[in-house]
């Protein structure tokens, strides 16, 4: 059984990812790693991140590790949690700066004179807590985990597909916005399954298991 690899490009405490990782690994080294060779030889690979979208495309330039994330997107599981979504769309309001380019579309910040709930209360951004994941397609990933299940949120912005055919999941914050995307041997969601309890390790176990 080959290895995990969790890209570290700086940006954020990976300690909780790899917790949680090295939980359902069923017997498969769990490595955090700033390698591109490591990201390489990995069996399957998870992008995580935090932060300002501008630090993490540059910290991500600065380790020399965009050829290692583009070409793990091409060719084993890989897995895209919080800004590790965001980062693989072409462009982020946040900063204006270009991400990856693996989907077409768009990362928005949530608008302000949308924000609020049906009885007219005013909703905070960044959007930070529980909320319920609807799941739009059926996915190996979502495997034992109900629709409308709950995950942990802590983001501004969202991305926004120009292809309808990858969202995977959607959640509600004012607006109805993509949370999670999936194509081929990607998976990538904007909440955090470390931080999600039951459901976000049966997905993470989902993820040790999946065969693309």
């Amino acid at each position: 059984m080959g290895k995990i690899a969790v890209i570290d490009y700086g940006m954020g405490n990976l300690r909780s990812v790899w917790q949680a990782l090295e939980h359902v690994a069923e017997g498969r080294e769990v490595v955090v790693t700033a390698d591109p060779a490591v990201v390489a030889a990995a069996e399957r690979v998870v992008f995580p991140g935090q932060g300002a979208m501008p630090d993490c495309m540059a910290e991500l330039d600065a380790r020399g590790l965009r050829p290692a994330v583009l070409q793990a997107a091409k060719d084993k599981p890989f897995l895209g949690i919080c800004i590790g979504l965001q980062m693989l769309f072409e462009h982020s309001e946040e900063g204006g700066v270009p991400g990856l380019g693996v989907f077409a579309g768009q990362v928005r910040r949530f608008p302000a004179d949308k924000m609020v709930t049906a009885d007219g209360s005013r909703l905070k951004v960044p959007h930070m807590g529980w909320n319920q994941v609807r799941h739009t397609r059926p996915h190996a990933l979502w495997e034992g985990i109900e629709d409308g299940a709950r995950f942990y949120f802590v983001h501004s912005y969202y991305v926004t597909p120009e292809d309808p055919a990858v969202v995977a999941g959607t959640a509600d914050y004012g607006i109805p916005f993509t949370c999670a995307v999936a194509r081929d041997n990607i998976f990538a969601i904007q909440s955090h399954p470390e931080k999600s309890a039951r459901d976000g390790l049966a997905l993470l176990r989902n993820f040790i298991r999946w065969q693309p």
